[in-house]
């Protein structure tokens, strides 16, 4: 039986560089929960389909347990632990909490770092496929949010509350909040569709 083959990569977590040698066929996320004990994210399906896993590389979301840790030697990795800024909550962070957008929290840590990359891309004018006008910035309605976060799943049900926090954390009107009947008929229709 032949042996793993193990490599020496550098990781860049959450502003701390790690020199590491990993098994070739180890998954990041494998690398940051079994290695650096970073625990947040989280192992779903092991399979891209949740979003359980997701961490913020090189400044753009990825499914940690997609990723091969030999591959992403020298990467820049974001995971939930990186999110607060010196024990302070990001504002992601903090508009989960006021929209009280979690309940089990199985799936919050990639739904937070999914949601941060979400607003980086958007300010950087990344269409999705729903924008409208592809000429001008794409604005965080709800449409919007819900196609963005589509590849995180919440087995509870904490929808409503995701996007409102979204919007919240973009500075965007809460749709809910100023219609909440007609946000109610949307979210009805959606889960008919």
């Amino acid at each position: 039986m032949d042996m793993p083959i193990h490599a020496d990569i550098t990781l860049h977590v959450n502003g701390e560089e790690h020199r590491l040698n990993v098994d070739t066929r180890a998954s990041l996320l494998d690398v940051l929960r079994e290695d650096l004990g970073l625990t947040g994210s989280k192992k779903g399906c092991d399979h891209g389909q949740c979003g359980a896993c997701t961490v913020v590389l090189n400044g753009r979301r990825a499914n940690a347990c997609l990723a091969l840790a030999v591959a992403h030697d020298g990467a820049t990795v974001v995971t939930v632990e990186g999110l607060a800024d010196d024990g302070q909550l990001s504002p992601v962070q903090q508009a989960f909490i006021d929209n009280d957008a979690f309940q089990c929290g199985y799936c919050t840590p990639g739904q937070l770092c999914s949601a941060t990359a979400v607003l980086d891309e958007a300010a950087r004018g990344w269409p999705s496929a729903v924008t409208a006008d592809m000429a001008s910035e794409p604005a965080l309605d709800d449409t919007e949010i819900r196609e963005r976060m589509s590849g995180n799943l919440c087995r509870c049900g904490a929808y409503v509350g995701i996007v409102a926090a979204l919007r919240e954390a973009a500075g965007e009107p809460n749709e809910a909040a100023a219609d909440p009947r007609a946000a109610a008929r949307r979210i009805q229709e959606g889960a008919r569709a």
